[in-house]
């Protein structure tokens, strides 16, 4: 049975009692809507520490106005039995009140891996992010916390955020959890039609071609040449970027380097994000 904690003060009592039996305490942020990537988190997570907390909460300042705050998908009973079913020991479900008070003014802003990519696309949505997981890590105090490759622009920057705040949280990326085909989970995969699931699978499949012919030596702009248009061909409606950067700090790509192919396309109603490792040469 996963505990449930919906006020900061019933979470901090919680890891206060496991921290005095001396246990070791990891947190998983999620927006909630769980599937196997997030599942495939919490299992990190309990190989890592003792206690596992996950929190539950659709962050209203990583979204602009224009995006699906109100349409993310949420689903707590269904969450809590996938939780309770992994083994985590706490979901920690604030509503927004609890996490932004009224009159809350205070906010993180980011730069370094947040340069360029989705922050081009959404100007907010790393500080948003910075801001709550900060705020997590505050009120969690974990000694590790977890994240997903599949968003990996936001693993680089909650890395640096920790080492320019001098935080005690060892981040953890896990790989990214695939369907069959190659598709990355996401929550909002559930928007895809059957039609929309079948040009999704492709994403994938071009970008491990791009990675390929970039450790085999091709030119790093024809490549991406050829992927925007192979992701445009297989029938997505718009490419907002396909690009190659380095790994750790995601400035621009050096052969010599390890790197990561990064992608954003939209199909229908749904955009669509995914990365795959470039080798060093």
């Amino acid at each position: 049975m996963t505990a449930v904690a919906e006020t900061i003060a019933a979470l901090r009592a919680q890891v206060q009692a496991w921290r005095s039996e001396g246990l070791r305490v990891a947190l998983v942020p999620t927006m909630g809507a769980l599937h196997d990537g997030h599942i495939s988190l919490v299992r990190t997570a309990l190989e890592r520490a003792d206690r596992c907390v996950v929190s539950i909460f659709v962050n209203p300042r990583q979204f602009a106005p224009t995006e699906d705050l109100d349409k993310y998908p949420r689903q707590l009973v269904q969450d809590l039995t996938r939780l309770a079913e992994a083994g985590a020991h706490l979901a920690f479900t604030p509503d927004v009140g609890e996490v932004y008070p009224e009159g809350f003014a205070t906010s993180i802003s980011v730069g370094g891996p947040s340069a360029g990519l989705e922050t081009a696309f959404r100007p907010a949505f790393f500080d948003g992010v910075a801001t709550v997981v900060g705020k997590l890590f505050i009120q969690v105090t974990p000694d590790v916390a977890v994240f997903g490759e599949k968003d990996y622009q936001q693993l680089c920057v909650v890395r640096k955020l920790c080492l320019d705040l001098n935080l005690p949280v060892e981040i953890i990326g896990a790989p990214t959890i695939r369907d069959a085909e190659g598709l990355a989970m996401s929550s909002r995969n559930a928007y895809l039609g059957a039609d929309e699931l079948k040009i999704a699978q492709k994403l994938n499949k071009v970008l491990r071609k791009a990675a390929a012919a970039l450790e085999a030596g091709s030119d790093e702009q024809a490549t991406m040449a050829a992927a925007r248009q192979e992701i445009l061909d297989a029938g997505f409606d718009e490419l907002d970027y396909v690009e190659a950067r380095a790994s750790l700090t995601l400035a621009p790509w050096q052969r010599d380097r390890e790197g990561r192919v990064l992608v954003a396309a939209r199909l229908g109603k749904t955009r669509l994000i995914d990365n795959v490792e470039i080798a060093a040469s």
